[in-house]
């Protein structure tokens, strides 16, 4: 097989013939000694005060000792000192001219010089080689390949390449692997292409490992399944490398199922191979699948890693398993495994998403180190709890150990003010965004604070910020005016929004939703039925809706008046009770809004059967009197089961969350978190 990659060709130039620093600096010197010769004589000199050298110049002894300076190089370098051991270089250059230092000193320069990442440094250290007359063996050349393409000497390092007098499998690799990491991946591809014209075969597996790296950065599935084929002809499909790099390029390029053959065929599996299965089954979304493979891995004897338990907490997340999650943690603490910072971070999210705020806080006060994603994921879990309080606490806690925040943080707390109500802080903290060229606030920043006018009635203020953005509008902006229109019953400013929207949103549902609920507890019904027909015409109707609750690490789902569930008499029995004291205490039916789970000629059905009520009539009867209820919604909750979720935590005394699509909603004895704004 050819692959159909076109070569990367450069005239050969031997990386030896460089521009020598110390000739432009004698010449500059001279200028200026030759210029300063005609100076007025009368002119006094500047008195010269003796300057105190560094440290390792004043312990250098007289006669010059190169042996100490390169030993004091290496232990520089050693101990992390890698601006001293490059200055250190100049010392060499000083004292001895054009004499070569050791191969382990210069190994230390590279070293020094590769994770300063700077060009100068890295030029100084070669330039040393070659003037001292230095020749370096095939690990040297590899080296310094690697450090110029560290620094972003992407064109000099190509020229080292083609004037290497002989080229390993390893250096094709390293030049491969720096045009990959320099955002070169098609120069990769057709350097691999001339390997593999020279040597087919031959070419090695760790050099195809960095191909199909550089096939999964291009997001090239043709030139992925040709370098399969290349895989295939090498015969290395019992090497570890190879599948997991092939499986984790059809996962990025959109193909899973191809990469779930490639993991089938493994004759072994190492927990790189199982954990990379279960990052692409993660990353689209494949939960259920996941969860299948993590049990199948669990069976196999395979020792779970911290990557591993990273990659789970985000596939419990998603299916709401929060006792799978507890129990893993507790298994790695178990078996002495230190929980790394995404993983940790991976766990204080897991808990925010699904309302446990003081465990999320637990686990986030004992991490040994925090980023910033940490301090994000609390602070918005804050946020969407209605925690507004703890939110900008821990926001003005994060100011105050000098980390700076970024547009997620400053996101995260200004949906924190939105939900609590904090109008205040809220203007507050979007000026100070405001007056930070790094941070400007961009359309999701706008479309909080419009909500956050919207729900304190503030509707013109909302508007304007509409119209004075910097930038067009965008949909998230519109559908927040929208729902203060919709709070606020303003009729005449969600035509406008309402129209802005459905012009960029057509196709979404919820759109014509939030305008006809609108119309109709406004009572305009003539419009409302306008809307209809619209939905009518465009075919778009409202999809039964789902409410669930776990117990006992089971799934139950509800539907509108289902009887599906093996206790349905027994919830409907209960339901129907629950109803009855709750009306003692007040409650009263919403007969003005259209229900989002329940089709427009079902309306006069008895709301009583909603799904959520369903659900929170089997968590009741299922569970111990004390424990708490999670109730999760695939729509928006809608105002009479709120009303109605709201007097049931009042006479069963029990918390209930529910989470619906756009927030979390924690009612407890008779009130919710969101303030009746959602």
């Amino acid at each position: 097989m050819e692959l159909q990659l076109t070569p990367l060709r450069s005239p050969p130039l031997h990386p030896r013939t460089t521009i020598h620093p110390t000739k432009a600096t004698a010449t500059a010197t001279a200028s200026t000694v030759s210029a300063c010769s005609v100076e007025p004589q009368s002119l006094k000199p500047r008195p010269q005060f003796p300057r105190q050298a560094p440290l390792h110049r004043r312990r250098r002894s007289i006669p010059f000792d190169l042996p100490s300076l390169c030993a004091s190089i290496e232990q520089l370098v050693a101990e992390g000192r890698h601006r001293e051991a490059c200055d250190a270089l100049r010392d060499a250059r000083a004292g001895a001219p054009f004499v070569a230092l050791p191969a382990p000193t210069y190994d230390a320069l590279v070293t020094a010089a590769s994770a300063l990442r700077e060009a100068g440094s890295a030029a100084a250290v070669l330039w040393h080689m070659e003037s001292s007359g230095f020749e370096p063996d095939q690990y040297m050349w590899n080296r310094v390949l690697g450090m110029y393409l560290v620094c972003g000497m992407l064109t000099e390092a190509r020229e080292v390449f083609e004037g290497m007098p002989t080229r390993s499998r390893v250096t094709w690799g390293v030049m491969m692997g720096g045009l990959v990491d320099g955002k070169r991946p098609r120069a990769a591809l057709a350097l691999f292409g001339e390997l593999w014209e020279e040597v087919g075969v031959g070419a090695g597996p760790r050099v195809l490992v960095v191909a199909v790296r550089a096939a999964t950065v291009l997001g090239s599935v043709r030139a992925g399944r040709e370098l399969h084929c290349c895989v295939a002809k090498m015969g290395m499909s019992e090497d570890q490398y190879l599948p997991c790099a092939l499986i984790d390029m059809y996962s990025k390029c959109g193909r899973v199922d191809e990469a779930r053959r490639v993991f089938d065929g493994m004759p072994w599996r190492s927990v790189v191979a199982w954990n990379t299965m279960l990052a692409a089954y993660l990353l689209h979304g494949c939960s259920d699948q996941a969860l299948d493979l993590y049990h199948d891995m669990c069976e196999s004897g395979v020792q779970l890693d911290q990557f591993t338990f990273s990659t789970m907490l985000g596939v419990f997340s998603r299916l709401g398993l929060l006792e799978h999650a507890k129990q893993m943690h507790a298994g790695l603490i178990q078996s002495g495994l230190q929980m790394d910072i995404v993983g940790n971070t991976a766990l204080v999210d897991l808990y925010c998403k699904w309302g446990q705020m003081e465990d999320a806080r637990h686990v986030f006060e004992r991490m040994p180190s925090r980023n910033l994603v940490s301090w994000n994921a609390l602070i918005a879990g804050y946020g969407y709890h209605g925690m507004g309080g703890k939110a900008i606490e821990m926001f003005e806690r994060l100011i105050a150990e000098g980390i700076a925040p970024n547009h997620v943080t400053f996101l995260g707390v200004l949906n924190a003010c939105r939900f609590s109500g904090f109008i205040d802080r809220g203007k507050r903290i979007f000026q100070l965004m405001a007056h930070n060229p790094k941070t400007k606030p961009r359309a999701m920043h706008y479309a909080c604070v419009i909500e956050l006018f919207g729900r304190q009635g503030l509707l013109d203020e909302a508007y304007s910020m509409i119209r004075k953005a910097p930038f067009t509008p965008t949909a998230n902006m519109w559908g927040a005016l929208l729902t203060a229109c919709r709070i606020n019953k303003n009729i005449q400013l969600a035509r406008l929004a309402a129209e802005q929207l459905l012009a960029m949103e057509p196709q979404k549902v919820n759109n014509y939703i939030v305008l006809l609920n609108l119309y109709i507890s406004s009572g305009k019904h003539d419009e409302a039925l306008t809307v209809v027909n619209t939905l009518k015409k465009a075919g778009l109707y409202m999809g039964a809706a789902c409410s669930w609750i776990t117990v006992k690490k089971k799934d139950h789902r509800f539907f509108f008046n289902d009887s599906l569930n093996p206790k349905s008499s027994e919830i409907y029995r209960r339901l129907d009770t629950l109803m009855e004291e709750i009306k003692e205490l007040g409650y009263v039916s919403e007969d003005d809004e259209l229900l989002p789970d329940i089709l427009p000629d079902e309306q006069e059905t008895l709301k009583v059967y909603h799904s959520e009520k369903l659900a929170v009539a089997f968590g009741l009867i299922s569970t111990s009197p004390s424990a708490p209820l999670t109730i999760n919604q695939s729509h928006r909750l809608c105002h009479d089961c709120h009303k109605a979720i709201k007097f049931v935590s009042q006479v069963t005394k029990r918390e209930i969350t529910v989470r619906d699509a756009s927030r979390f909603h924690h009612f407890k004895l008779g009130t919710c978190s969101c303030g009746d704004y959602w």
